[in-house]
């Protein structure tokens, strides 16, 4: 039933959104997990496209909030204001109160915003005054940031980043697709309606079915060796990889790792997990959580090569 409905939402994406389909498949997956997913690319890639689209689809409350240097907490989470006819204060929230939360360019804001943000990614609550507000439910935040301009900008710290679930790199189209987009978009008159597929109760019942999927023990092992191959490389006969790695990934990538497989698994309309699930997610789930050196950066190594290392040596079962 709910897998039908998953390919209607796909499909109706896809009336807007070309060529995206790893990207696609990633937001589900965190929205289906309830976790939050970090985009990176170059501007003009359709990111805040697609997730104001998916939005629709899924008929949630939707907030972009656009992250700049002068951003305060409280033009995130909200604020206390004086009414002067009652002679009190009264809470003003902001807009991370929504469903979806695009927090767009979100390493060009200070410290003191980002922490802001990672309160209501963890927790799901946030403190305005002396109150404590839970947020609404389903709550995922989908942030993103360009990977080649630096200046002026704040990297988020590790543990910050570690919050988000995925982190997922957004390509260029392919020829084929990109002339798609531009006869699509060079019409100045297009227009699109979005007809909703699921609604909320829709996502929590999906999340139950995702939590049924089965993972054997092999699997779930072989995770844990991927996850300690980063800790530990030489253990496991990584001796290059062992240079570059100052830090492996945190135990989130294990619990990360487990979920994403099962809800890719379940996209694909599978009630069990394959080793091709874990290996295909790893990257999204290990990239921003692996921390190299700068004999890393000296020898032009990235965390996808370690991964890809890693995902070629450690052995299954």
């Amino acid at each position: 039933m709910y897998i039908e409905k998953i390919r209607e939402v796909l499909d109706e994406m896809g009336k807007v959104v070309v060529g995206q389909d790893k990207l696609l498949n990633r937001l589900l997956i965190g929205l289906f997990t309830g976790g939050h997913v970090l985009l990176e690319g170059v501007p003009g890639l359709a990111k805040t496209l697609t997730i104001n689209v998916m939005s629709k689809v899924l008929h949630l409350d939707f907030k972009r909030i656009q992250f700049t240097p002068d951003l305060l907490p409280a033009d995130l989470i909200g604020t206390m204001i004086y009414k002067p006819k009652i002679g009190d204060f009264e809470v003003k929230k902001g807009p991370i109160f929504s469903n979806i939360i695009l927090a767009d360019e979100v390493n060009r804001s200070p410290a003191k915003v980002q922490s802001a943000l990672l309160e209501a990614m963890q927790e799901k609550q946030v403190t305005i005054g002396d109150e404590t507000y839970l947020l609404d439910r389903p709550f995922i935040v989908l942030a993103t940031q360009n990977p080649v301009e630096q200046e002026g900008t704040y990297p988020l710290p590790e543990a910050q980043i570690d919050r988000f679930m995925m982190k997922v790199y957004v390509d260029y189209l392919d020829k084929v697709k990109e002339l798609e987009v531009m006869r699509r978009m060079s019409d100045i008159n297009y227009d699109y309606e979005i007809r909703p597929i699921l609604n909320k109760a829709d996502i929590f019942a999906i999340r139950e079915n995702v939590n049924k999927v089965n993972i054997s023990d092999t699997l779930e092992r072989y995770i844990i060796e991927l996850v300690f191959a980063t800790r530990r490389p030489l253990d496991y006969g990584l001796r290059d990889e062992a240079r570059y790695i100052q830090f492996g990934v945190s135990p989130r990538a294990t619990i990360y790792l487990n979920r994403a497989a099962k809800a890719l698994a379940y996209l694909e309309g599978r009630d069990y997990v394959l080793p091709e699930d874990i290996k295909e997610l790893a990257p999204d789930i290990m990239n921003h959580r692996i921390l190299l050196n700068y004999e890393a950066e000296a020898d032009g190594i990235r965390t996808t090569t370690i991964i890809d290392s890693i995902l070629r040596k450690v052995a299954i079962g």
